[in-house]
């Protein structure tokens, strides 16, 4: 019976081996998988994270950016980033321009802080700069190693929370009040009422683990509004607009100002945490951590996704970064970079859908936020709640990131409540001196800006 065995283990190595180039290069065999299955994980994956060409383009235009030239960058952003990281890392991991990022450099760098787009841009850049630095260098390290875990999934759960609240207002359900500054909207609108039923959609067919449930959500309201007379039909497939718009519109100059510090750092963070946590999870799903507990290519990942973030920037878009829903195409067998390899490809076959994606209504993708921000929020079950000097800036952190409708402002507020808390209660050693001078930025951020 053990021979049986063996020679049938034999027989499935010897097919995998049949693979010729892409057996070699992607390590098919040493990772125990085939073609048929990589692609299938890709695709996967691709369904799980493709909602992102509809809403991105959605958010960006309200930033004054070309809808169409943010739809193209936004697949084209996401392919280049893909291609690098399953060529380079050989990782079956997804990236796209990341969610809550998107949202502070429209609501927060555009809107509140009045800057143009293209200086958002520029400090996209410079972030994208600063972490490759940090990606080739010990300071990755160093930094990540100085952020307590507390304020680390804060950071996340905040950002969930920011984004959460820009898709309630989106879709109606939230408005603002001169009383209470903001109170329930009507569901008596349709937009609010489409939202909710994509949201709860989206949620019942995650559950039951249905493939692709955030697309064929968004696709289904959009069919109930075209229904209803709120969409118009104006084609599937066409040729991609124009990316002359956005290619290489980055103000570099312009994010060179005192006052884009804390944008640019709020950029390098919540990008080089969501990818440090995203990878690290896909790592272990997908078996690259060896007997030692090391993270194979785990340093090539990290050069991989901040490389797609300078990237992307040149073509138009937000922080392109590493997808959690990764963890789907993993599931499914995905195991190496032609997993990621096959998502760039449908994400580049996915510019010929523009008028699909400028058909997708508000309230679609505000639905879409809204679930994805409760996925956000997941991370505040890991802080520690039976140490007040932990939880307290952690809820800070959270609470005021929406409260003040700034990433920026509640990293900031966070970080200062947590070293002060630690100072006066004797806790000096848990502060960084990284933690002390990133402080320091923040008070005179606070002080002089």
């Amino acid at each position: 019976m053990e021979s049986a065995k063996q020679e049938k283990s034999a027989t499935q190595m010897q097919g995998l081996g049949k693979f010729g180039v892409l057996d070699r290069f992607f390590k098919l065999t040493e990772h125990r998988t085939s073609i048929k299955t990589e692609v299938i994980a890709g695709i996967t994956t691709f369904f799980t994270m493709v909602y992102i060409i509809f809403v991105n383009p959605s958010i960006m235009a309200i930033a004054g950016v070309d809808q169409g030239a943010a739809f193209v960058a936004t697949c084209v952003g996401a392919a280049l980033g893909c291609f690098l990281m399953g060529l380079y890392a050989n990782w079956p991991v997804g990236l796209a321009p990341g969610m809550g990022l998107n949202a502070f450099f429209t609501f927060t760098v555009v809107g509140d802080m009045g800057y143009s787009w293209e200086t958002a841009l520029g400090a996209v850049f410079l972030s994208g700069i600063l972490f490759m630095i940090m990606s080739l260098s010990r300071i990755r390290e160093w930094l990540l190693n100085s952020i307590p875990m507390s304020l680390r999934f804060a950071m996340g759960a905040g950002v969930g929370l920011f984004l959460g609240l820009i898709g309630l207002k989106t879709a109606g359900i939230v408005v603002d009040s001169p009383a209470t500054l903001l109170t329930m909207g009507s569901f008596a609108n349709p937009n609010a009422l489409l939202a909710a039923i994509c949201f709860l959609l989206i949620a019942v067919l995650s559950h039951r683990n249905v493939f692709g449930a955030i697309l064929f959500s968004m696709l289904a309201v959009t069919g109930i509004g075209m229904a209803m007379g709120m969409v118009e039909y104006t084609g599937l497939v066409s040729m991609p607009p124009s990316l002359a718009p956005t290619f290489l519109a980055m103000d570099i100059a312009g994010a060179f100002q005192v006052s884009m510090i804390s944008v640019v750092l709020s950029f390098l963070f919540v990008n080089m945490f969501d990818t440090a946590g995203t990878l690290m999870g896909v790592a272990h799903r997908a078996n690259l951590v060896d007997e030692d507990g090391k993270i194979q290519n785990l340093s090539q990942a990290l050069k991989a996704d901040s490389t797609s973030s300078v990237i992307g920037s040149l073509v138009g878009c937000p922080p392109v970064t590493s997808y959690v829903e990764s963890a789907a195409g993993v599931a499914a067998g995905g195991r190496t970079g032609l997993t990621a390899v096959t998502v760039g490809v449908l994400f580049l076959a996915a510019m010929f859908f523009a008028p699909l994606a400028g058909m997708i209504p508000a309230y679609a993708t505000a639905g879409a936020l809204i679930y994805v921000a409760m996925l956000m929020m997941s991370g505040m079950a890991h802080i520690d709640w039976k140490d007040n000097t932990d939880t307290i800036p952690a809820i800070v952190t959270v609470v005021m990131m929406p409260l003040t409708f700034s990433i920026a402002n509640g990293i900031a507020l966070g970080f200062l409540t947590y070293a002060t808390l630690k100072l006066l209660t004797g806790q000096r050693d848990k502060v960084s001196l990284s933690l002390y001078v990133l402080c320091a930025i923040f008070i005179a951020k606070f002080a002089f800006l």
